[in-house]
């Protein structure tokens, strides 16, 4: 199946001679959640400001549904909604006529039944003829959202959907990013907070410094990078790691008092039998013992740190 979304070699260089982004290229599959990570300055919403139409490219290529998005601009645009951070909306507004206004920019005729779905979809439709003033933080950020189905896109971008929200909100976005997937909404969203990533997304991408780092399905990443920690709670402090044991990925933690075994839990063997014998025969006791999995935050922030 063709990519709903296809980029090829785009770059972006501002008048000050600023590259923004440095031969990017990425393909976006039909109906899935795709996560972009990256620092502040890595390049995200220059990246998406450019496939939206908001940023003219320096040079490459952007296809949306086959069509491409730099000659036949209309045609793409319409297959796609963006969620800012933040966009100014006249405060004095009714929250139904704005989404129904947003419906006729792209050309689109009156459909209330329509409007009146997505308001109630995003509990927004009890505030429908309140103006937007009146909204709060969290249901102004929904409108948002509401604004950019409007005119029923295929593919909706989330810059940031959650920053500087509270808890519940950010869980209800998660609810309704589920929702539009699951109606065939293709999603791709920026964030900062590496738990909507692993909460939501299929696959994820990293930029940093204007350039794709990686792009990989959200559990193959955990799987190939996330690492397995074993720590041990020593019954007496080391000063040193015993030579025996030098085979072993293993180091020192909490001024002697804690042994930490790095491995692949994916291997054919993981080495903790073995581990475990040779710390006998080292005469190292243990107390007690624990394992963690890296989180793709750790993934996340051993990426850019390569970069």
């Amino acid at each position: 199946m063709s990519p709903i979304l296809s980029v090829r070699d785009l770059e972006k260089t501002y008048d000050g001679g600023f590259q923004a982004l440095k031969s990017v290229s990425l393909d976006i599959r039909q109906g899935e959640v795709f996560a972009l990570l990256g620092p502040n300055g890595a390049g995200k919403t220059t990246l998406i400001s450019t496939i939206c139409g908001l940023v003219t490219p320096t040079s490459g290529s952007i296809f949306v549904g086959g069509h491409d998005a730099l000659k036949d601009y209309r045609a793409a645009r319409q297959m796609i909604g963006l969620v800012p951070q933040e966009m100014p909306t006249a405060p004095f507004e009714m929250v139904g006529d704005t989404v129904a206004f947003s419906r006729g920019l792209f050309g689109l005729p009156p459909n209330r039944e329509l409007v009146d779905s997505i308001l109630k979809d995003l509990t927004l439709y009890e505030k429908r003829d309140n103006p937007i003033m009146a909204l709060s933080g969290g249901m102004k950020r929904r409108l948002l959202v509401a604004k950019a189905l409007a005119h029923e896109p295929q593919i909706l971008f989330l810059d940031e959907p959650t920053a500087g929200v509270d808890v519940e909100l950010r869980h209800d976005m998660w609810r309704i990013v589920g929702e539009l997937k699951k109606k065939g909404v293709t999603i791709i969203l920026t964030t900062h907070y590496i738990e909507e990533a692993e909460e939501m997304a299929d696959r994820v991408g990293v930029i940093n410094k204007g350039e794709i780092v990686l792009v990989e399905d959200k559990a193959e990443l955990m799987r190939k990078l996330g690492r397995k920690l074993l720590t041990l709670n020593l019954a007496e402090p080391l000063s040193e790691v015993p030579a025996i044991l030098s085979q072993y990925d293993l180091c020192l933690e909490d001024e002697g008092s804690s042994l930490v075994y790095t491995y692949d839990s994916q291997a054919d063997r993981t080495g903790i039998t073995s581990l475990l014998t040779d710390l006998s025969k080292a005469g190292v006791r243990f107390q007690d013992l624990q394992t963690d999995q890296s989180s793709l935050e750790d993934i996340f922030v051993d990426l850019v740190r390569q970069g």
